[in-house]
Formats: structure tokens, C-alpha cells, sequence
């Protein structure tokens, strides 16, 4: 039974929050777009439809939905592969309807295996192109507009090429605002006397600083002014004509076209994973520990998307950037998100030459901080400490996030994560120890309860290593499933390696047939016997039997 949630019972937290999120969103929807070579609307399209909508369906309490950078790439290959944009909304249209399905069949399940140090270091990797890609818009270089997650540009540039590129496009108005808001920002949380205040977020007070200033710098004729490059641009439609002609509708005749099919998995493949470790993200930032139903949430980006492309809008996904803008401003409920949405739509129609005036500094300064919280130094200590096998996969996600995209860092991540398992497993197939006795040491082998073909290096490492003329006792007794490789390994050693070597073994334990499965119906069963036989095709003199081989 799913509990109600009482939408209004945090307004006045999830209020500032969202505002917050509104201000980080705005840009972001506005450079999204462009980098994708989409109209600029589709993206502010996008981020209404990501608040409201998918804000209203998703059971996430944090996650913010909207345009993401990670799909820059694939949209802007897709416009130009199928010649329109309005064809493209068609496989956009598609794809929501593919997430739609995976929700039904319950495919969100498997972010449950997404392990934490790998969602920690993409977090952190994050954290830090945030703050690499807002670096130059801090100092009046806004030349960068690919977004939040890409370290690769268009033109064939990078992000550390762009902050190279700072020291010929220093603009002294932008760094004074930069450092303006960041002084409002940080003292904020911190100066006593300012804590009273918190109905108003500091993010609002940073922006609409910003925006006087730079007034003041305008009236003034001061050389710090800010020029319109480096502000917010929106589109400003002046009839209801210009603003229908804003909006562009799906071309469904291009539901025949093959290319909008491939167009439309791809999108919903990657809007899916990319949604699943948002959202796993998310949930980790929740201080109140809740917990978001995955399949629910690809429901709910489905109707999203769909809703996105019948309104001219970019595809979208649960992001980290507007996720963690929201949970470092303290929202406790989906609210936020919609009313991040809502005052996305109230903006445009309402207010478009005033979202103009704000500085890109200023919303620079913002996300300056949301990067850092989220790459905190406390965070690569705490990994640190934890060991190489959580630090390991926790720093090559970071670096894979940071250098490549999100996707092929997370896979590194867990590749590795998966190495170090395996590995550990390993050495989990037995426990080795050495008795002394006075007629000679004794060497125990004592099997685990399940061993698999992965543990065969290990046990056939430990078995080579034994001296010769030993006391060997391999004990199976609370194994409950040995595999066929471990059993001919076994086997081997017994009856050639330890005769050449005059090694006494003992075997302990072992059934005479072990059930790979643990059905009824089919009982797949290995058996020494099956070894036996093999060992006579091997002309072994002697005859085994399986008694002969587990005998003490």
C-alpha cells in the first residue's frame, strides 16, 4: 500500500528550494538545448515538463527532472541524421513509450546492484566538472555551453581547454559578482544575525544582488559592466503568434522511418540508466534515508517524455546537478521539483526580460558551491580510509565520469567493483591453516560452502604449493555445492600429484553427488563417479571408487 504524502506539509522549505533549483535549471535548460542544436524553447520545454510532470508521478522526493547533458551527443546526431526536429520529437515521442514498458516489467530493479562507492565517485566526479565548467563563466568566459556531465566540446575543445582560454576573456565585472555571490552564499548558512532570514534562500539574494549590480555598473558607464553575452538570453515572444511559433509539434509520419525506431531505443535506454543512478544518487542524499520505487520512476519519465515531445520539448532524465541543488537547499518533498517546474513556466510567459538581466557569474557562483558539496574532500578521506577495495572503484569512477561521460565511468566503476568481488571470492573458497604435531604438521583445507568455477585458481594455486611428503586434510563438510572443475582438481591431486609427491590426503565430508539446482523436477547432479570413469579413460591402474576416495 503506497502512503499518501501530504504535498504542502514542507511549503516553506520546499518553496526555497525550488526557487533555487528554478535559478540552476534556467541556464542549464537554455545550454543544454543549444549544445543539442535543438531551438532554445525545447529545452525550457524539457524543464517544465521534468518539474510538473514527472515531479508529480515519481515517488522521489529529491530528484529533479529535466534535459540532460549526457544526452547531448545522441540528440544532436539524431536532428541531423533525420533531417527535422519534428521528426525527431516523433522518436522522442517512442522513446517515452519504450520506458513506459520497462516500468511495467519491473527493469528499474536493477539499479539495486549500482554499488555505493561507484554512485559516491560519480557523484564526486560530478562535483568536480561542475566546478571545471563554472570556472570560466566565474571569470566572464562563456564560450561553454555543453552543459553539466560533458568534459568534451564542440569545435574539438575540451573543459581544461576552455579554463586555459579564461586568462584572454577575463571580464573584472563577472569576477566581482562571482566573488560578491559567493560571499552571500557561504556566509549565508553561517553569520548569526543572517541564519533569521532563512524564509529568503541565498541564492535568490546572490541573484538579485547580481542583477543590481550590474545595473549599477550599466547607469554608470562603468568598465565592470557586464555585456548581454554574459547574461541569461530567453527567448522573448511579443504575440500569441510569435509564441506558437515557439512550439513545435511531433511529424508522426516518421514512425515508418527505421532510423526514429533506433533513434527512439536509444534514447530510452540511456534516459533509463541515466534516470536509475540519479535516482540511486538521490536516494543516497536523502537525509531522511526514504526510498524511491524505480519501476514507478520509469513510469513516470515515459509519461514525461512523452508529454516533453507533444509540446516541442528535449528529451529528459532525473539529473544529478538540479538533484543535488535541491537537497543541499533543503527540500523535503516532491514539492520542490514541481515548483521548480511551475516557476519555469510562470518565467517565460511572464518575466522573460528580467531572466535576462540575470549575470551568468552569479548563476556560476551558485553551482560553484553545488559542486564542491558534492566532490567534498571528506568524501575521498572517508573512501580513503575504507580501503583500496572501496577507494579503487570509488576514484576510476570519478576520473571515467570526469574524462569521458557518466555512463562509461559508472560501467568502469562497476567493472572493477566486480574484479575486486571476484577476487575476493577467492580467497573466500577456503580457509588454509597448519596444525603441528610431533609426528609432523598437518595442512587443513577447510572448503566454503558454496565453491564455484571462479574459486579454481585459488584452490589450484594452494594445492601446487604444497610441499612434498605433507599431511593434507581437505574438508568439504559444510559445503553445500562444489563445482565439476573443483571436483576433477581435486581428483588430480589426489590420485596423481600427491602419489608422485607422497603426500597423504584425506578427504572429508564429501557426498557422493552434489545438485547444481535447487529444483525438485531436474536434480543436475555431479558425481565422483563421473571422475572415476574419466580416470580409467586415463588407464589408472587401479580401480577408485567413491569410497576409496572420501575414506578418512
Amino acid at each position: 500500500m503506497t502512503k499518501k504524502i501530504n504535498l504542502f506539509a514542507n511549503l516553506k522549505s520546499d518553496f526555497a528550494s525550488g526557487l533555487v533549483v528554478f535559478l540552476v535549471a534556467l541556464p542549464l535548460c537554455l545550454g543544454i538545448a543549444m549544445a543539442s542544436g535543438a531551438p532554445l524553447f525545447s529545452g525550457i520545454i524539457s524543464g517544465i515538463v521534468g518539474g510538473i510532470v514527472v515531479g508529480y508521478l515519481s515517488t522521489s522526493n529529491l530528484s529533479v527532472s529535466g534535459p540532460a547533458a549526457g544526452l547531448t551527443a545522441i540528440v544532436l546526431t539524431a536532428i541531423t541524421d533525420l533531417g527535422a526536429f519534428d521528426v525527431f520529437l516523433t522518436a522522442v515521442f517512442i522513446a517515452g513509450l519504450i520506458q513506459l514498458a520497462l516500468g511495467f516489467i519491473k527493469a528499474g530493479t536493477i539499479s539495486n546492484y549500482f554499488p555505493t562507492n561507484v554512485i559516491e565517485g560519480m557523484l564526486a566526479g560530478i562535483g568536480i566538472i561542475i566546478i571545471l565548467k563554472q570556472l570560466p563563466h566565474a571569470f566572464g568566459y562563456d564560450n561553454d555551453f555543453e552543459g553539466d556531465q560533458a568534459f568534451s566540446e564542440l569545435g574539438g575543445s575540451n573543459t581544461f581547454s576552455a579554463l586555459l582560454n579564461i586568462f584572454n576573456y577575463i571580464q573584472l565585472g563577472s569576477i566581482v559578482i562571482t566573488a560578491v555571490s559567493l560571499l552571500i552564499l557561504i556566509s549565508w548558512d553561517k553569520v548569526p544575525f543572517l541564519k533569521k532570514l532563512k524564509l529568503i534562500p541565498g541564492a535568490l539574494v546572490a541573484v538579485i544582488v547580481g542583477v543590481v549590480l550590474n545595473e549599477i555598473f550599466t547607469s554608470t558607464g562603468s568598465f565592470l559592466t557586464i555585456a548581454k553575452e554574459h547574461l541569461v538570453s530567453l527567448p522573448v515572444p511579443t504575440s500569441l503568434e510569435e509564441f506558437k511559433q515557439i512550439i513545435v509539434t511531433p511529424n508522426f509520419s516518421g514512425i515508418t522511418n527505421s532510423k526514429v525506431w533506433v533513434v527512439a531505443f536509444t534514447i530510452a535506454i540511456v534516459a533509463s540508466i541515466e534516470t536509475l543512478l540519479s535516482i540511486e544518487a538521490a536516494d543516497r542524499m536523502d537525509i531522511q534515508k526514504r526510498y524511491t520505487d524505480t519501476n514507478i520512476e520509469l513510469k513516470a519519465q515515459g509519461i514525461g517524455n512523452m508529454v516533453s515531445a507533444l509540446l516541442g520539448g528535449l528529451p529528459l532524465t532525473s539529473v544529478i546537478v538540479r538533484t543535488s541543488a535541491n537537497s543541499n537547499s533543503g527540500a523535503k518533498s516532491k514539492m520542490s521539483t514541481i515548483i521548480h517546474g511551475a516557476l519555469l513556466l510562470i518565467s517565460v510567459l511572464s518575466i522573460p526580460l528580467i531572466l535576462n538581466k540575470i549575470p551568468l557569474a552569479t548563476l556560476a557562483a551558485i553551482l560553484l558551491l553545488v559542486g564542491y558539496k558534492l566532490a567534498k574532500p571528506s568524501t575521498f578521506k572517508h573512501f580513503w580510509e575504507k580501503g583500496k577495495y572501496q577507494f579503487v572503484p570509488f576514484i576510476a569512477t570519478l576520473l571515467a565520469v570526469v574524462f569521458t561521460d557518466l555512463l562509461k565511468g559508472v560501467a568502469l566503476g562497476i567493472i572493477i567493483s566486480i574484479i575486486f568481488v571476484l577476487k575476493g571470492n577467492l580467497k573466500r573458497a577456503y580457509h588454509f591453516r597448519k596444525e603441528e604435531y610431533a609426528d609432523g604438521d598437518v595442512i587443513h583445507i577447510d572448503l566454503a560452502q558454496e565453491v564455484s568455477f571462479l574459486n579454481k585458481a585459488a584452490i589450484k594455486s594452494t594445492l601446487n604449493d604444497i610441499p612434498e611428503n605433507s599431511k593434507v586434510i581437505i574438508d568439504a563438510t559444510d559445503t553445500v555445492y562444489i563445482a565439476h572443475d573443483i571436483l576433477d582438481l581435486i581428483h588430480e591431486f589426489k590420485t596423481t600429484r600427491a602419489k608422485e609427491d607422497h603426500i597423504k590426503v584425506k578427504l572429508r565430508g564429501f557426498k557422493k553427488a552434489y545438485q547444481l539446482e535447487n529444483s525438485q523436477e531436474t536434480p543436475n547432479k555431479v558425481t565422483f563417479e563421473h571422475y572415476y570413469d574419466v580416470a580409467k579413460r586415463k588407464m589408472v591402474q587401479r580401480e577408485i571408487t567413491s569410497e576409496d576416495l572420501i575414506k578418512k
